[in-house]
């Protein structure tokens, strides 16, 4: 658990010391407000990183089930441990109602939002309190990090020290028989095994709970009926990675738009959400969290 002694805190996530009047950590740019937040608590606070390629819907997707676990939905009670931590769910909350889809996530790290949220689940045989600290991190980062590791050094301190990862997947693009989807998610996991200590050993199974979530499955209703199946046809690479290298894999179909329009002008199109439809949202936390 990281630290504050004498003026010095250590960052949440890649551990550097800094200066008690710093807001981001000078190495990582991640908010020091999360020590603060976390100071005192008998419990180290759990890390699940959301992943996904650009244009997957990360953004909405993490504001959407930030938004229903603060709602208490399937009787989560979720109490956010510091006023920077409601900022994304309100954006895309806001957004959405005014039929607009959210800004993409700035590249640079010291503009990402961050969450950190105390979770208790009171459906399970005994309370159980879960500390949930989640970054919304800009796809074409993690496309950089991935193709070249060390460009963004957080997220290799984000995945060591994560318990869990939610790996976003855009089914309606591999569907169309795109490769791409397929490809970034089988990048992506061959990263998380460099990374990981497990996966350095070679011949040990990464045990990290990984939840593949397969976005805008709205356009292909083949998703909901089985996603495993799904994934197995048309993301066989990824398919095949998570069957030979981890031990704890789950895939869930997951839609947020209920109809989708177009507006065109100058050229440019704009598509616009004409009002949300929440489906397999809250599903692959709750099974996350049955890791854990």
């Amino acid at each position: 658990m990281s630290m504050i002694l004498d003026g010095i805190i250590d960052c949440l996530i890649c551990d550097t010391e800094n200066p008690a009047q710093q807001t981001l950590c000078v190495k990582c740019s991640a908010p020091l407000a999360l020590v603060t937040s976390t100071y005192g608590a008998k419990r180290d606070p759990q890390i699940v990183t959301v992943m996904g390629d650009s244009n997957v819907g990360k953004t909405v997707y993490l504001g959407f089930l930030l938004d229903m676990l603060s709602l208490r939905a399937n009787q989560f009670e979720a109490v956010p441990k510091g006023a920077y931590s409601v900022d994304l769910q309100q954006t895309v909350i806001s957004y959405m109602a005014y039929r607009m889809f959210p800004p993409k996530t700035p590249v640079e790290a010291n503009q990402w939002k961050w969450s950190y949220y105390e979770i208790l689940q009171r459906e399970s045989e005994a309370a159980k309190y879960v500390d949930l600290v989640t970054p919304d991190l800009a796809g074409e980062a993690i496309a950089a990090e991935v193709a070249s590791p060390s460009t963004f050094r957080i997220i290799q301190s984000l995945l060591y020290k994560s318990s869990a990862m939610l790996l976003l997947v855009d089914a309606a693009l591999a569907a169309s028989g795109s490769s791409q989807p397929d490809f970034f998610g089988l990048k992506m996991l061959s990263y998380v095994e460099s990374m990981l200590p497990a996966g350095k050993k070679g011949r040990t199974l990464i045990d990290m709970p990984v939840a593949v979530v397969l976005t805008k499955a709205d356009y292909v209703p083949a998703c909901f009926d089985d996603p495993r199946r799904f994934a197995e046809a048309n993301l066989n690479r990824l398919w095949n990675m998570c069957e030979s290298r981890f031990s704890t894999v789950e895939f869930f179909a997951s839609s947020v738009i209920g109809s989708l329009a177009y507006a065109a002008s100058d050229e440019v199109v704009t598509p616009i959400p004409l009002h949300t439809a929440l489906s397999g949202i809250l599903e692959p936390f709750e099974w996350i969290i049955d890791q854990l």
